[in-house]
């Protein structure tokens, strides 16, 4: 009887170390490209925080001025991302959305490498690194607050 038990439990081990490999494996996304073509397409500040999850510094970016009704679309791919209608200030020196366009165009993960949780927001066409996630947005629309690295998008104004 011990060692049914023993076997049943060493398959149902080996069952669950099977899921959690196969949950670590890397997502495949539909523009995929090596390291070196990333590099040749975008600017150093671009692929460093797109590629290596970087982040810019605080207030650097011009599109934290952008007012204008139009599309932040991903930098590396050309992903539409976010609208100004969905732009607020929240005055930590990124640009920052309480929506993206779709929640088809983005994609979270779970993020500790600021040493706390943080939740990740990646575009779902290339997994660029865009920024992250809070929930201390508007209240009175989201409340969430999706705090973007400028560098990871490009502006497109809306057509008259």
């Amino acid at each position: 009887m011990r060692r049914i038990l023993l076997a049943i439990f060493s398959i149902l081990v080996l069952s669950c170390e099977g899921k959690a490999q196969d949950s670590k494996k890397a997502k495949t996304y539909p523009v995929s490209k090596t390291e070196a073509e990333w590099k040749a397409e975008l600017s150093p500040a671009q692929f460093q925080v797109l590629r290596k999850k970087g982040t810019e510094r605080a207030f650097s970016s011009k599109l934290n001025k952008i007012e204008e009704p139009g599309t932040f679309v991903c930098a590396a791919c050309g992903n539409e991302l976010y609208e100004t209608k969905h732009k607020f200030d929240s005055g930590t020196g990124w640009p920052s959305f309480d929506r993206p366009i779709s929640e088809k165009n983005v994609d979270y993960r779970p993020d500790r490498t600021g040493g706390y949780p943080a939740t990740e927001v990646v575009c779902a066409q290339c997994g660029g690194h865009l920024g992250h996630v809070f929930n201390d947005g508007p209240k009175a629309t989201t409340g969430k607050r999706h705090c973007i690295n400028g560098v990871a998008m490009e502006f497109i104004p809306k057509a008259d």
